[in-house]
């Protein structure tokens, strides 16, 4: 069963995200003095007395209102996923701003609390001195409860907060365990990376068979990693949706530069990746350089081509010829045709995954390793030097460690790659030399 749920909803920067932080006690999210950082819900797991539950991150609620189409739908996407939250949740934290005091938007967000019938504990935040205690008895007039005056950013008070939100919880939950694949560090884990308006949010949505990630036609719109547990046939999986890549991560600034990071540690930790390609762009210099950093970072890579349904015949060649091309040191891996809109072409990269992870994992005999790496030799020697033996030291990705007497040139161990990858079925998984010199 799952822990119970605590959803943090308010209109945009009151302060939501800072809270979430203060009560994990780290930067999950991604902070600014600026509405509307936030958008998709981030579920990340607290605890306080031995008690466990989940927080849900949310973008700000607001009233629908003026701007361009594009911007209008995404403030309405925004508070759908906080409205979502609301509904699922077994506790809910309203944070108000005690230096504005009551607005609009705050009386329109209690009166959809009212309706949701859940119990709800009113956060007044940035009273950072007992001065201002005063000034949070005004948000009573919502009709929610008595307020509960609060720092998230300096952590004035917020142990007597999380008292109220572990009392509030249901009592059935107490013993309850998480779920399923939730902890389990041997999960494996698929990040979708790309450049912005790729398509990776979309596609993320069609994976988990959810709407998690807010998706519009505006480059940027996801600005944090999200993440769900998908069951598939071959287990529990968990897939990651991140930030698009533009530009160096020195160059960016403010979320951006945050929501960079956020994705270039999603990869470190992840098993696989599925390097999402805009079919209609092409394979930009951006592209490549994501790729190599992928590939540097040793994961399984899935590359797929989004948007292919919009590419007419000759279009459709010239892009295969520039994948191959310009992603050429990826060659190990395949390349899927497919349209995340639709969802023809999807269910190829299941299978796809599940090859990559599998080879990821692979650990060969050593016995049968150095028979292959002989013959190759004997095939086709070295000049001027040999393997004397060969061992895979680590999986994940596959790295074997060759014993050499003299150094092997960078044409002989791909070579050698090649032959081992043949012979043992690697697949779309990177392999990792390690070369040892002996006296």
């Amino acid at each position: 069963m799952s822990l119970p749920l605590v959803a943090v909803v308010g209109r945009p920067n009151v302060g939501k995200s800072t809270l979430v932080n203060r009560v994990v006690g780290r930067r999950e999210a991604i902070v600014e003095e600026k509405p509307g950082v936030t958008r998709d819900r981030k579920m990340v797991e607290a605890e306080w007395c031995g008690r466990r539950f989940n927080l849900v991150d949310t973008g700000g609620w607001q009233q629908p209102g003026s701007g361009s189409s594009s911007t209008v739908r995404l403030d309405a996407q925004v508070s759908r996923e906080a409205e979502k939250a609301i509904s699922s949740a077994d506790v809910i934290l309203f944070v108000v701003d005690t230096t504005v005091g009551i607005t609009t938007e705050d009386e329109s967000v209690a009166n959809l609390l009212r309706r949701a019938g859940r119990p709800v504990v009113v956060v007044a935040n940035k009273v950072d001195d007992s001065a201002r205690e005063v000034d949070v008895w005004v948000f009573a007039k919502l009709g929610l409860g008595d307020p509960m005056a609060v720092s998230a950013l300096h952590g004035r008070l917020s142990g007597d907060l999380l008292d109220a939100v572990v009392a509030a919880l249901p009592a059935e939950a107490v013993d309850e365990a998480p779920a399923a694949g939730a902890d389990d560090r041997s999960t494996p884990s698929v990040v979708i990376a790309g450049r912005p308006n790729a398509g990776k949010s979309t596609l993320f949505n069609r994976l988990i068979g959810d709407d998690r990630s807010i998706v519009s036609d505006l480059p940027g719109t996801t600005r944090d990693t999200v993440d769900t547990i998908v069951v598939t046939e071959n287990g529990p999986w968990r897939f990651i949706d991140t930030a698009g890549m533009r530009r160096r991560t020195h160059m960016a600034e403010g979320a951006e530069y945050y929501s960079m990071v956020r994705a270039l540690q999603a990869i470190d930790r992840a098993d696989a990746a599925l390097l999402m390609i805009d079919a209609a762009d092409g394979v930009t210099h951006q592209d490549q350089r994501l790729a190599e950093r992928i590939d540097a970072a040793g994961n399984a890579i899935v590359v797929v081509m989004n948007k292919w349904e919009l590419l007419s015949a000759q279009a459709r060649s010239t892009a295969s010829i520039d994948v191959a091309d310009r992603l050429g040191f990826l060659g190990y891996s395949p390349v899927l045709k497919v349209s995340a809109q639709s969802g023809k072409g999807v269910s190829k990269i299941l299978p796809a995954l599940a090859e990559a992870i599998e080879a990821y994992h692979r650990r060969v005999p050593t016995r049968e390793l150095n028979q292959v790496v002989q013959a190759a030799q004997a095939a086709h020697p070295a000049r001027n030097a040999r393997v004397l033996y060969a061992t895979q030291g680590t999986t994940d990705p596959p790295t074997f460690v060759m014993f050499v007497d003299k150094t092997l040139t960078p044409g002989y161990l791909r070579y050698l790659e090649r032959k081992i990858r043949e012979h043992f079925d690697f697949g779309p998984t990177p392999i990792k030399f390690r070369v040892r010199k002996r006296a």
